[in-house]
This record gives structure tokens, C-alpha cells and sequence, in this order.
């Protein structure tokens, strides 16, 4: 293959004429023929057996042509870009394919270039740090969840309250009709833990051992359509009370559930695991905010290639996390009451954002002439082997030197950005992070989609095949709308970027990309990927 011509455009892109000689096209119209002679029949031959040229004579000498072209293409953007010396972005777009009388072909085609950008002042970035302040009533809800956790059970023999567990036979009926997994029987229910549609829970409060109720009651409007909004009879009766006896909280309690000899060292030592961690959470919310306003100094656009990639890859990440949950990327996005195209729409703006925050902090790793060292590479390839489970050979396999390198500079530069940034005092309660960003920036948490599960159990379409808790709850609220908040930009940036979707994964990670890819698949496909010459495909 000859390079013969590499134009760069005003429009930041490139237009490349690439001649592949005759040789080298007939090797992939050869490989075109063994791949596709299985399929042609030729009179006389079985399938598979027929000769090439006789095929060529009978279909048309280009009948390999189009075939061919697919299994060179990549090589000839590939090596065009690595000769041009071109850092892209996106796959190539194909504008002309000429076959010469002489039987090369001459490939004319254009890349969008990798964009190069310019940042001011990046020290002195001022940004709000939250207070990391923990609060009396914070000590008194660990220390009461720690002893809820050891309460305990025993029988009740009075009405049942709210914190009870409560064994009931139910039956639901609709217009005086039971529907299909609406009966329980020997049904453990806790009051109060919003398991069962609004009502039903408040209303067996105060019923006996041995006592039966009618519970009139309506399905939640947002449930599945043919009980949407209905009127509903449950039929409960109360076979067994069972509560919770919590143990004091004294020096003996200390001793059962931690390492220290009195409450008060107990609650000293929660206190100050609390504003550790609130410190923590401080601290990368400081950070966060730095490198956004650092991605605010970027006022050149993004390649629209980018982005798309930068959205297609959160989306892989978030279906394979929805996976592990049993949950479809389909449900989730019903359940936010988003389409694709507007679930799309809302992650756009925190790609845009990281993009910015990365492109930036390359430059300046190349402004500050940051090179890590094959010690830095070499710690880095076995973190990363120790994280994701695997040999560190399994690893560099995987993940070319490259990339590492240019992780660990934007590592550093994003060290160095946020250790000369200025804290702020918040001049009020800031938000929390999650609830700043939009719903198709966040990740479900595995509680979101065993909700859902909870929800979608009762009334069931199929009848229980046995009469015991097994058998589906009447009617239980739709999911709750919980979610976790995808990380935004942190100050270690390049932990696991595109580095975490090469390596072996063990489980999957949401990490931010953006994935630097040489063209290397034929322009058709109109996907979007990031690269340079250092990574091509």
C-alpha cells in the first residue's frame, strides 16, 4: 500500500488517498473466494469445489470485489493514518474506490481529526469544598441500625404494630373475582416495610392473632395495566405476631457488637468513622468540582464522534450492570419514563463534560511534560491485574503501554490541578451529587432492581406453585425510582478509563472513556470511537 496524498481541512479533518497494488487486492479477492465458494453453485461442481476463475467467468470478474474491499478497507485507513502520522477520532468515510486497468485500487477517503485545544490558567481553580460535618442524630441512626440488627424475635400476644412480622393467609379479589398470584398462605409480612400496595400494611396494624379482615383497598395507579387503578379485596387472616426485642444500649451492648469496653468509646469511635468518611466525600466532591470547572475552560467543540462513543460506552456498562441485577436496560428506561433517544439526550451533557475534563488535562500532562516512568507502568499494570483478578501478563496483553502511559499523565495532571486548586466555604447546603445529575447520567443500584422484582411479583400472572411464602404478595408498590449516580470526573481520572473495558473484567465497571481507536472497520457501520495512531485496529 502507497500513501500518495494526506490533505488537512480547515473543518479539522483529513483526506487521504491510499493505492493498494495488485498483489496485495488479489490476496483479499482470494480470501474473498475461500470465504464465500461454500455458498455460489456452478453447474457441474459441488458447493465449495468450484475454481475461482471459472466463478469470476460465470458471475462477473467482480463478483469477489465488494467482499474484498470489506476485508482490506481497514488496513488501508489503518496504514494510512499510521503513515500520516494522524491522531483521529470516529471511523473513516469512504468518498471514492477506483479500480485501476492495472488492478490497483485507489482509495480516496477522509478522518476526523483528534482535537487540539488550548487551556488558560490551571492553577488557582476555585471551587467549594462541603463542610465535613457529622451530626449527633447520624451516631444515634448507626447506632440504632446496629441494634436493630441484633434485636431479638420472639412471639407476640397482643395486636400487631408497626416493626412486626406478621404470618397471614390473603386473598385478593377484583370485582369479586380472585386474580392469578394474589393468595398467600403462611405469608411473613413486616409491617411497615412498604412491601404491599398503600393501605394494606396500615390496615393489618392492630389485628390479632386468630382475627380475619376485609381490606379494601385500590392498586396504585402506576402498576401493571389490567389492575391499574383498580378497586381490590383482600381477605387477610393473622396466624402469628412476632417482635422485635432490641437490647439496651449499654456498656454490655458495646462489648457484644464492637472491640471497645464501654458505649461511650463506642460511639466515639462511630462519630469519628462517620467524619472519616464524610471527609472522604468531601473531598472528592472538591474534586469533582475542580475538574469541572477546569472542563469549562475548553471552548472548542467536540467531535460529534466523541460523544456518541463516550454515551454508547456508559450504555454498555450500564446494561451489563443491569444484567447482574436481572434487569433489561429496556425496563430501567420505562421505569424512568424515558425513550432511548431522550435517555440519549440526557447523558449528553456529562459526556461532553468528561470529554472536555480529559481533553484538557492530556494538554496540560503534555504542557507540563509529565513522563511516567516503566516503574509508574509497570505498578500500574499490576494494580490493575490485582483489581480485575488476573495474571499481570493476562493484562499487558490486553492493554497496550500507550495507553497506560497517557493514563498515568492524565493521572498526574489532574494531581496537579486539584492539589493547587482553591476550597471555598459552601455559602449554603449544596445539593448531593446524585441528586444534581439527570436521570440517565445515574446507575440504578442493585436495591433498584430488587424492587422492582418485588413489584412486578404481586399480583403474579402465574399462580404459586406452592401454598407458602413462595406464593406471590397481593399487589405491591411499583418500584421505587432509586438510583446511583454515575461517578463524575475524580481526580484520579484515568482509573480504568478504555484501559477497563480492554482488560479481563471480572464484574462490570461504569468507567469513563474516551477510547482512542485508529479506523479500523469498514465507514458503513457509521460508529464513533476515539484514536491516535498508537492503538490502531
Amino acid at each position: 500500500m502507497n500513501v500518495t496524498s494526506c490533505e488537512k481541512n480547515e473543518n479539522k479533518t483529513a483526506e487521504l488517498t491510499v493505492v493498494v497494488s495488485a498483489e496485495e487486492f488479489d490476496k483479499a479477492l482470494e480470501e474473498s473466494y475461500r470465504k464465500n465458494k461454500a455458498q455460489i453453485a456452478v453447474p457441474g461442481f459441488r458447493k465449495g469445489k468450484a475454481p475461482r476463475k471459472l466463478i469470476e467467468n460465470m458471475y462477473g470478474a467482480n463478483v469477489f470485489y465488494d467482499d474484498a474491499l470489506d476485508i482490506i478497507l481497514p488496513a488501508v485507513c489503518s496504514q494510512g493514518v499510521s503513515e500520516s502520522e494522524l491522531r483521529v477520532v470516529g471511523y473513516p468515510n469512504i468518498k471514492d474506490v477506483n479500480f485501476g486497468d492495472d488492478k490497483t485500487v485507489t482509495v480516496k477517503y477522509s478522518v476526523e481529526l483528534y482535537p487540539e485545544v488550548t487551556v488558560g490558567d490551571y492553577k488557582g481553580i476555585k471551587a467549594v469544598k462541603p463542610k465535613a460535618k457529622v451530626e449527633d442524630s447520624a451516631v444515634d441512626s448507626e447506632i440504632a441500625s446496629v441494634q436493630l440488627r441484633n434485636a431479638r424475635i420472639q412471639t407476640a400476644d397482643r395486636p400487631a404494630i408497626n416493626g412486626d412480622t406478621v404470618t397471614i393467609d390473603f386473598e385478593g379479589f377484583v370485582n369479586g373475582v380472585a386474580f392469578e398470584g394474589g393468595k398467600g398462605e403462611d405469608y411473613e409480612l413486616e409491617l411497615g416495610s412498604n412491601t404491599f400496595i398503600p393501605g394494606f400494611e396500615e390496615k393489618v396494624q392492630g389485628m390479632t392473632v386468630g382475627e380475619e379482615r376485609d381490606l379494601n383497598l385500590f392498586f396504585p395507579t402506576e402498576y401493571q395495566e389490567d389492575l391499574a387503578g383498580k378497586p381490590v379485596l383482600f381477605k387477610v387472616k393473622v396466624k402469628e405476631i412476632k417482635e422485635k426485642i432490641l437490647p439496651e444500649l449499654d456498656d454490655e451492648f458495646a462489648k457484644d457488637v464492637s472491640e471497645f469496653d464501654t458505649i461511650e468509646e463506642y460511639k466515639k469511635s462511630i462519630l469519628e468513622n462517620l467524619t472519616a468518611s464524610k471527609e472522604t466525600e468531601a473531598q472528592k466532591a472538591f474534586e469533582d468540582a475542580v475538574l469541572t470547572k477546569l472542563s469549562e475552560v475548553i471552548e472548542d467543540d467536540v467531535p460529534e464522534a466523541m460523544i456518541n462513543e463516550f454515551m454508547d460506552n456508559q450504555i454498555q456498562n450500564m446494561r451489563a450492570q443491569l444484567a447482574s441485577y436481572g434487569m433489561q436496560l429496556e425496563q430501567y428506561m420505562s421505569m424512568m419514563g424515558m425513550t432511548p433517544e431522550t435517555f440519549r439526550e440526557n447523558m449528553r451533557p456529562n459526556a461532553v463534560r468528561q470529554i472536555k475534563t480529559t481533553l484538557a488535562l492530556e494538554k496540560i500532562a503534555e504542557l507540563e511534560k509529565f513522563e511516567p516512568t516503566d516503574e509508574d507502568v509497570e505498578k500500574y499494570y499490576a494494580e490493575m491485574a490485582e483489581s480485575y483478578g488476573v495474571e499481570v501478563d493476562a493484562v499487558k496483553q490486553n492493554v497496550p503501554k500507550d495507553t497506560i502511559m497517557r493514563d498515568l499523565g492524565i493521572k498526574k495532571a489532574s494531581d496537579l490541578v486539584v492539589e493547587n486548586a482553591i476550597a471555598e466555604e459552601p455559602t449554603e447546603e449544596e445539593p448531593a451529587e446524585e441528586e444534581k445529575k439527570p436521570a440517565a447520567e445515574k446507575a440504578p443500584a442493585k436495591k433498584t432492581a430488587e424492587k422492582k422484582e418485588t413489584a412486578e411479583k404481586a399480583p403474579a400472572k402465574k399462580p404459586a406453585a406452592k401454598k407458602e411464602t413462595a406464593e406471590k404478595a397481593p399487589a405491591k408498590k411499583p418500584a421505587a425510582k432509586k438510583e446511583t449516580a454515575e461517578k463524575a470526573p475524580a481526580k484520579k481520572t484515568t482509573a480504568k478509563k478504555e484501559t477497563a473495558e480492554k482488560a479481563p473484567a471480572k464484574k462490570p465497571a461504569a468507567k469513563k472513556e474516551t477510547a482512542e481507536k485508529a479506523p479500523a472497520k469498514k465507514p458503513a457501520a457509521k460508529k464513533t470511537s476515539s484514536g491516535d495512531k498508537g492503538n490502531n485496529e
